[in-house]
């Protein structure tokens, strides 16, 4: 499975940016699919998971309220729509796949079988 991210860019704190993964490949087999971040000196951390069957959704507390996935999976696509955007959500995002679990054991890696390579998300104050 290959995973394209797109449609980061530089924003002012307060605004709102549309992330977009596309799967291609085995997408067949695909359960899940979510997106992580990882910030300059820190280590990769979940933002949010979808369960494709059902359209179930997990979030970390950190975007709760302000981020919302959703998915095509007629285009085999997965989105992240933030808003309210803060200098804290600066971090590369990566769009995360996997056949398992799409709620806690996504959320900790346990379930994710491929990665996108990255698109860098810049907030500023």
């Amino acid at each position: 499975v290959d995973l394209v991210e797109s449609g980061g860019g530089l924003v002012q704190a307060g605004g709102s940016l549309r992330l977009s993964c596309a799967a291609s490949g085995r997408s067949f087999s695909i359960y899940a699919m979510g997106w992580f971040r990882q910030a300059p000196g820190k280590e990769r951390e979940f933002v949010a998971s979808m369960r494709l069957s059902d359209d179930s959704t997990y979030y970390a507390d950190s975007v709760k309220g302000r981020f919302t996935i959703s998915s095509d999976n007629a285009k085999n696509m997965v989105f992240l729509q933030m808003n309210s955007l803060k200098p804290e959500d600066t971090a590369v995002y990566y769009c995360a796949s996997g056949r398992g679990g799409w709620g806690p054991s996504f959320s900790i890696g346990k379930d994710v079988g491929y990665w996108g390579q990255g698109t860098q998300v810049t907030v500023s104050s």
